[in-house]
């Protein structure tokens, strides 16, 4: 029994390392996101970066990327910049990217 065991916690270890690394990744995406939502604003560096932490909080508001993104289309909006929710979506995309290649060389 003590083969399964061993192995049983192996698995729910690599469970939980992968859960942390998406989450990590996950909320580096939506710093980054609203990095680039404050340049779009024209926000000064300070602000970008408060407001950067505003849109990883808002991702808790709600399970998926929904408050994210209502979030900074409705920020944008209000700040006069020209953008609609498939420019965010595709951002978020890329931003992703980002977050996972960033992340991938912290480790290395």
């Amino acid at each position: 029994m003590t083969q399964f065991d061993d192995r049983e916690r192996a698995f729910e270890a690599k469970f939980a390392r992968d859960e942390e690394m998406q989450f990590r990744i996950i909320a580096r995406r939506n710093r980054l996101l609203g990095e680039w939502a404050g340049r779009l604003m024209n926000l000064s560096e300070v602000e970008t970066e408060a407001y950067a932490k505003d849109v990883v909080r808002a991702d808790f508001e709600e399970a998926g990327d929904e408050d994210v993104i209502r979030k900074v289309l409705g920020d944008l909006t209000a700040a006069g910049v020209d953008c609609d929710e498939a420019r965010i979506r595709e951002a978020l995309g890329h931003k992703l990217v980002e977050a996972r290649r960033q992340l991938i060389e912290s480790l290395d």
